[in-house]
């Protein structure tokens, strides 16, 4: 078994969160207003992996699962509210199981606490033989499942003592003893919930649906810094305006002109914090995203962030993605 090892991190730049999470690729949208706050604790343990995330704004991501190890997904508080995952209901008490290599959007609709754990297809093949005499294998698409609700308040107390070690006892899980007993608890109350609900059928039309969000992101990514209008993207993507609405309803919670609006905004935002004002301007960095109407997009900007875009320019880009200092620093939450 490969050695034991945990950080907990925090972040209030978007940017930097996305590309902490792994080991799936992930593109992040903050949807709500206001100053984003994150932690982020990750932690190996030997042959399982596990993650755990607390967002104080609703967002929309875009990631591909990875292909060697894609994760299974559930909430970490059974008091929050549920979110959308690729177009489906997912609450308190579910778990998404993802295929390799699967590509999914995730809209949550205020702030959220999200568990991830991971096995490779080999460690997952072997541990359910010893455990059950069978596979437990990968599934050929990812689904939702709805395990015995013992079985899942297991999975979900076991994960919550990792990650409160990982952030104050971080020495007592580096302990050998400790790290292995922990790793096969939590094998055996994962592979417990997957084997609760094996067969889970997935509708045509939501793999229909997902086939054609992963196509508009594709192209959104293409043409980010230029006005897009509806009847080229239904063109580019292979969709009517009405199951392109349906799509984006579904599984962003808005039309596909507001979502490429929002993506653009908080890309100009990006690039002013990373600006030099010395040689840049907001009005240089305004129309390179598309955005003409300057007093427009100065209102929207200051709506949506908090704050001018000048005042975005000015701050040293350093500053916006330094790590917050104090688990109190999320509004909302407690990190114990």
């Amino acid at each position: 078994m490969s050695m034991t090892s945990s950080a907990t991190l925090r972040f209030t730049d978007p940017e930097a969160y996305q590309a902490a999470i792994g080991p799936a690729r992930v593109e992040l949208c903050v949807t709500g207003r206001g100053i984003f706050c994150a932690q982020l604790t990750q932690i190996a343990l030997g042959r399982l992996w596990i993650q755990a995330g607390v967002e104080s704004l609703p967002r929309i991501s875009n990631a591909v699962a990875s292909a060697e190890r894609p994760p299974i997904i559930f909430l970490s508080d059974a008091a929050q509210g549920g979110f959308r995952y690729r177009g489906m209901d997912v609450a308190a008490g579910d778990v998404v199981v993802n295929c390799a290599g699967s590509t999914h959007h995730v809209r949550t609709s205020g702030p959220v606490r999200w568990a991830a754990m991971s096995l490779s297809a080999d460690d997952m093949t072997a541990a359910s033989e010893a455990l059950f005499g069978h596979a437990v294998d990968r599934p050929p698409m990812t689904y939702i499942a709805s395990p015995d609700p013992a079985h899942m308040r297991r999975l979900v107390r076991l994960h919550a003592t990792a990650v409160r070690l990982a952030g104050s006892a971080p020495e007592t899980l580096a302990s050998p003893q400790v790290a292995r007993a922990l790793e096969h608890a939590l094998v055996h109350a994962m592979l417990s919930c997957l084997a609760d609900d094996p067969e889970v059928s997935v509708e045509r039309r939501v793999r229909h649906h997902a086939t054609i969000l992963s196509r508009l992101e594709e192209y959104l990514a293409a043409n980010c810094s230029r006005p897009i209008y509806l009847a080229e993207i239904c063109a580019a993507v292979g969709a009517s305006e009405r199951t392109l609405r349906l799509c984006c309803d579904e599984h962003l919670g808005m039309g596909p002109i507001r979502y490429l609006w929002l993506r653009r905004m908080h890309l100009a935002r990006h690039a002013l914090s990373l600006a030099d004002p010395a040689t840049t301007t907001v009005t240089q960095v305004a129309t390179g995203f598309g955005f003409w109407e300057l007093g427009r997009f100065a209102v929207a900007y200051r709506r949506l962030f908090g704050e001018p875009p000048s005042v975005s320019l000015r701050r040293a880009g350093g500053e916006r993605s330094r790590p917050l200092n104090r688990p109190s620093d999320l509004p909302g939450f407690s990190m114990s």
